[in-house]
Parts: C-alpha cells; sequence; structure tokens
C-alpha cells in the first residue's frame, strides 16, 4: 500500500501522551510513513535523526497587546503551513485540548482553499477526567470530540468515561497503549543492582510526573511497611511538583538511606532491569504506561484498580491490585510476593506475557488500519464539507 503522510501533534514532555505519540510516529516511520511531528519543541524521545520523520517547531510571537502569547493561534497557522508545502494526507492529534480544536481550525481554513486533510484525535485520559471533567472546558471538548473525523482512546475505560463525561455523538475506538520491546526488556544489569542494593536488598521502584494524582506517598508508606518485613530499597524515578513532600515524609519516617530520589530519567529501561516489584498506587489512570514498561522489564506490578489498569495489570497473575489509599493491602501482596522467590518468579513470566500483548508490532497495523479506513470515507459523507 502506499505510505502515507501524517502530521502528529503533541506535548513533546515525558508524560504519557507524549512518550505513546513519539514512540507511534517513530514506529510508523520505520514502516516507511512519512511523519511530521508538529509542537512547541523537539518531543523528548525524539533524540536522534531517523529516516522519514521530520520536526516543526512552533513559535509564539510575543504581543504587546496579550498577556500571554497566544499558543493556539500560531499552532494553527503551523499546521496550516505543513499541511499545505508537506502535502499531508491526513493530521493525528494527541490530546483534545487544545490540540483537536485547533486542528479543527486548520481544518477549516484549509477547506476554503479546497483541501480537506482529516483529523484523527486521540484521548489519553487527563484531558478527559482532569480538564475535560472541568465544566469551564466541557463544550469546547465535545465540540472538538464530535469534530474529529476519527476518535481513539487509550483503554476500554477511558472510551466509557468520555460517554459519561460529555454527549458524544461521534465512535470512539479502542486502541490501547504500546510497548517497543526493542527497547524495554529485562537485561542483566546485575552491577548495577549490586551497586543500589549491596547487601542483595529486594529493590522496589515508581516512575511518574510527581503530580497529586499518582499519590507518591503511598509509594513511601507501602516501602515502609515492606521494608519492616524485608530489606528493601525504593528508587523514585521522575520529577514535579509533589517530590518535596516526598523527601519531607522519607525524612520523618528516617528513610532516606533506603530511597534513591533519582529524578527524570532518559534510561528508565536500566532502571527497572534491576526492580523486583513496580508500586503504582494512581488515583487515576486511563492506561498506566510505566506499569506496562516494567512489565516488559519482567517486573510485576502492585497497584491501584482505577481507569485502564485492570485492562493491563491483572490481579493475581501479573501483580496485584487495591483500592485507592489501601496502603495496607498493597503492602500486604507486596510482601507475599517478595519472600516468596518462586511466586515472584512466576509473575514476572506472566507479567512478561501479558506485556507481549501490547508490542508496538501488534498496535501498529491497527493505527494504519485505522488512518486507512478514515481516509477512504468519501469526502461528501463528512459534516464539515460545504459542498
Amino acid at each position: 500500500m502506499k505510505p502515507m503522510k501524517i502530521g502528529i501533534v503533541c506535548y513533546p514532555t515525558y508524560g504519557g501522551s507524549g512518550v505513546v505519540a513519539t514512540e507511534l510516529g517513530m514506529g510508523l516511520a520505520r514502516k516507511g510513513h512519512q511523519i511530521h511531528f508538529i509542537t512547541y519543541r523537539q518531543p523528548a524521545r525524539l533524540k536522534s535523526f531517523q529516516e522519514n520523520v521530520f520536526y516543526h517547531e512552533v513559535s509564539s510571537a510575543d504581543y504587546p497587546l496579550f498577556e500571554y502569547p497566544p499558543y493556539d493561534t500560531a499552532l494553527t497557522s503551523k499546521l496550516v503551513d505543513v499541511v499545505r508545502y508537506e502535502n499531508l494526507d491526513l493530521l493525528h492529534v494527541h490530546y483534545a485540548i487544545p490540540h483537536a480544536t485547533v486542528a479543527y481550525m486548520a481544518k477549516k481554513i484549509l477547506l476554503t482553499e479546497g483541501r480537506y486533510v482529516p483529523t484523527v484525535t486521540t484521548l489519553h485520559g487527563t484531558d478527559i477526567t482532569l480538564v475535560g471533567s472541568n465544566r469551564t472546558f466541557a463544550p469546547v471538548v465535545a465540540f472538538s470530540i464530535n469534530k474529529s473525523d476519527g476518535v481513539t482512546a487509550v483503554s476500554d475505560s477511558l472510551r466509557q468515561q468520555t460517554f459519561d463525561f460529555f454527549d458524544i455523538n461521534n465512535e470512539i475506538e479502542v486502541i490501547h497503549n504500546f510497548i517497543d520491546f526493542g527497547r524495554f526488556k529485562k537485561v542483566n544489569k546485575d552491577h548495577f543492582k549490586k551497586a543500589i542494593a549491596p547487601d542483595g536488598e529486594r529493590i522496589l521502584c515508581h516512575t511518574s510526573n510527581f503530580r497529586k494524582v499518582k499519590r507518591v506517598e503511598d509509594v513511601i508508606k507501602v516501602f515502609k511497611k515492606v521494608q519492616e518485613a524485608i530489606p528493601s530499597k525504593l528508587l523514585l524515578i521522575g520529577d514535579g511538583p509533589e517530590r518535596q513532600n516526598a523527601e519531607d515524609l522519607c525524612r520523618k519516617l528516617s528513610l532516606c538511606d533506603d530511597i534513591r530520589f533519582l529524578g527524570k530519567q532518559d534510561a528508565v529501561e536500566e532502571l527497572l532491569a534491576v526492580s523486583d516489584l513496580f508500586i503504582m498506587p494512581s488515583e487515576s489512570e486511563s492506561f498506566g504506561l510505566a506499569a506496562l514498561e516494567a512489565m516488559a522489564c519482567e517486573v510485576p506490578v502492585i497497584s491501584s484498580n482505577i481507569g485502564g489498569l485492570p485492562e493491563v495489570n491483572i490481579h493475581g497473575e501479573t501483580g496485584f491490585l487495591s483500592d485507592v489509599g489501601d496502603v495496607d493491602s498493597m503492602a500486604k501482596y507486596a510482601i507475599a510476593l517478595l519472600k516468596d522467590e518462586e511466586t515472584l518468579n512466576a509473575f514476572r513470566a506472566n507479567a512478561l506475557k501479558q506485556a507481549k500483548r501490547f508490542d508496538i508490532e501488534n498496535i501498529l497495523p491497527k493505527y494504519e488500519a485505522y488512518y486507512r479506513h478514515i481516509l477512504s470515507t468519501k469526502i461528501y459523507d463528512r459534516p464539515e464539507v460545504e459542498l
């Protein structure tokens, strides 16, 4: 089939949506499609030259009239420019606000020139559960989703939440997040493990953006109970507004010698490779990409039972699920796993098997098929087109 020219709009940060959008684009490029990333900064995962990958930076000029630069307007203009001169077939925008809204404006501008570019919007979670549930933005979120030519969600849970929160008359296709096994896999890092746990202690791990919703303090409370039963170390990967509170709690509980705050790390897979257990007590997760990355590295997961996490972490097989805030339950499950090497190894194998269901090589064809389905829709079937 003829390769497609696809524009991808995302946030370029370490967050899940930016990671997924970037990895998706690079995967599609490896399959011969021409991928154009359009954002205000080069995506964090886009680190080196790759064939068929292009980057277009959005610059927001300062205007004396505005207190803040009008990024939405700048992004709209950039989308129009890239579609025009790169002859894109389709725009894939990640996040409803503001990207789907901006894509709609760009689409309408291009339509005045006789050109129709379809847009696909992927919902990642916060745009629905946090931004969307704020009634200030609700009309814009619903409008943007309904005016997209195609809409995908990263989990069945998020799809249902979208219909629950908004008046949506568009179809929503579930295409789960994915893992690149070329990067995330169990490798021998015994020398590294020895440096972290010189006396053979168990290693627990957590990675997030340290927002309140991630409940990092719960991770520390679980670790405290685990360490009382089993000699252990805790690796906290990431950074964000709750880091100071987490550090304060470590000092209060006298755990500073056994907890390492590692900040943002590019090679997360090397830290997962030496871990025995991954802790994810979030109060909201649309999918649980960090848990999937751990599972690909054969690390069982102790997580909360909300959102898309039960679709990834299978209770009693790949790890355990507990109610949000139930630190005692999480610690009990963690101790049971870490005390029994045979059970731990069985859960490691199950975690890897489950993670392989989300191999990027299984997910990419789903996106390709979805794009082609959207592109095959007759132009006069699209309600946006004014004939």
